[in-house]
């Protein structure tokens, strides 16, 4: 059969976070039922456009999936289990922030099907936690983490946000050493972005300063050093993982596996349709009309996204694959661009791959652009 990656977007938060510029936003209980029951219609209606594929990962997204109720949480893997066909090693993942699940829930998680957490910390500094917009402090994070453990959870991930206003290197590594001490399975570290029209965005100036661009190179460098000094390999351009535990959802993004969106505004990606849901609520929860933007990829769009999507997996392309998809070598297409980067020392090649180096990593968007095509 082929294989599926599926969405699952929950848009609900207790609170939405200062540099946050996703589609979520608070919610009262009756809202979040009602969600939740479009969600669920919109999941049998599609399930038959799925019946030849097999979901080999699920990951419920948001906003804060972890803020249902444990029975709701258990009503949506349900419908899942009931109405697509679940690879028995498939990866299910959740994301949840500190504080939003009890251990009683996270048993009902667990018990549910639900195999990997994605844990929002974000750092270990509580005043970072308070000026970022979080609902927690360092003391919840813990006492999440130790209740997962004991539910039975042993795949986590730990979200770390690195130049925050305010932030010292000092800070950053003891953040980083504090989370590893723990031992999650998988660690995603980002720098902040202040994306414009978020409240940080708007209200700058009132916030600490932010870490110099030079400061922020030698956070770069402390999480690759650290994270390795601990067994952390880097498999993505934030993401770093012990053997065996990297995001399989993820990797479905970066490789360009079929992935079903269900959801307000969830996208999906089908033998190389994209489309998006509507993000407007009343007619989502209407279940009118829900695909908008829907856009079927040239080959030419095809080979950019095989690039530059591969390109952040620290693996890199495969040439014969390239071959394999498009019928034509990756070198015929893109050998000019090939070996102007990789004489800048900023790609390398093998037999069959090609990769970002170190250095391609700190300049990356700049070669991802490289390689859109004219069509």
């Amino acid at each position: 059969m082929k294989a599926l990656g599926v969405y699952i977007h929950i848009p609900f938060c207790v609170q939405k976070c200062r540099y946050c510029d996703f589609l979520s936003a608070p919610s009262t209980e009756e809202a979040r039922a009602e969600y939740l029951e479009a969600l669920k219609r919109e999941m049998i209606n599609e399930a038959s456009a799925y019946e030849e594929y097999e979901v080999k990962t699920v990951f419920f997204g948001g906003g804060t999936p972890s803020i249902l109720e444990a029975e709701q949480i258990r009503e949506c893997m349900e419908v899942l289990q009931s109405h697509y066909r679940l690879a028995a090693d498939a990866e299910i993942s959740m994301e949840m922030n500190p504080g939003t699940a009890s251990l009683e829930k996270l048993q009902v998680m667990r018990a549910s099907g639900i195999n990997r957490l994605s844990i929002g910390l974000q750092s270990t500094v509580d005043e970072e936690l308070r000026m970022l917009g979080r609902i927690h402090t360092y003391a919840d994070f813990e006492k999440t983490y130790y209740a997962a453990r004991e539910a039975g959870f042993t795949n986590i991930n730990v979200d770390l946000m690195s130049a925050i206003p305010g932030q010292s290197v000092e800070g950053w590594r003891k953040t980083l050493q504090r989370v590893v001490d723990l031992e999650p399975e998988h660690i995603s570290a980002y720098s902040l972005i202040i994306e414009e029209g978020t409240p940080l965005y708007e209200n700058i100036e009132s916030y600490p300063a932010i870490p110099s661009e030079e400061e922020d190179r030698i956070m770069y460098q402390d999480t690759k050093s650290l994270l390795k000094e601990h067994g952390y390999e880097r498999y993505e351009i934030s993401n770093y993982a012990k053997s065996g535990y990297e995001c399989k959802h993820n990797v479905v993004y970066w490789t360009r596996e079929n992935y079903a969106g269900f959801g307000l505004g969830a996208s999906s990606m089908v033998e190389n349709v994209r489309w998006k849901n509507t993000d407007d609520m009343k007619i989502y929860l209407g279940q009118q009309e829900l695909k908008e933007e829907v856009h079927e990829l040239s080959k030419s769009e095809c080979m950019e996204e095989f690039m530059y999507l591969g390109l952040r997996m620290m693996g890199g392309v495969s040439c014969r694959e390239f071959l394999n998809t498009f019928g034509v070598s990756m070198d015929e297409i893109y050998g000019d661009v090939l070996r102007h980067w990789k004489n800048m020392g900023v790609l390398w090649q093998d037999e069959d791959n090609v990769a970002l180096t170190d250095a391609g990593i700190d300049v990356s968007n700049q070669i991802f652009a490289d390689f859109l095509l004219d069509e």
